[in-house]
């Protein structure tokens, strides 16, 4: 169970297919060049806020209450190993994960 969402998103946890391994955001595509797509779970929009850092940890983009869709374009990410972390409004990390970058 996770600390900080909804019941009814953590009850969309386990009925929905898509969201699979317990997630609170799913994106694609994974690699990317151009755009990454961010989906938070229905009922956790502009609940949370999503970070981005490269992989030396400098952060490249933050997003607070971010929105059901985000699309994160990549111009100024090199190739490489991109970290996301998933924040609820009191600040503690719900999720975390990576994407890769090729150029």
């Amino acid at each position: 169970m996770f600390l900080g969402i909804s019941a009814t998103a953590q009850n969309k946890l386990s009925a929905e297919t898509p969201w699979q391994f317990n997630r609170i955001v799913r994106f694609y595509p994974n690699p990317s060049s151009a755009v990454v797509h961010f989906e938070t779970l229905k009922g956790e929009e502009g609940k949370l806020s999503l970070t981005i850092f490269n992989f030396m940890g400098r952060k490249m983009q933050e997003f607070r209450q971010i929105p059901g869709r985000i699309q994160i374009q990549l111009n100024d990410y090199h190739r490489g190993i991109y970290i996301y972390q998933v924040r609820n409004k009191r600040g503690q990390i719900l999720e975390s994960g990576k994407f890769q970058v090729l150029k």
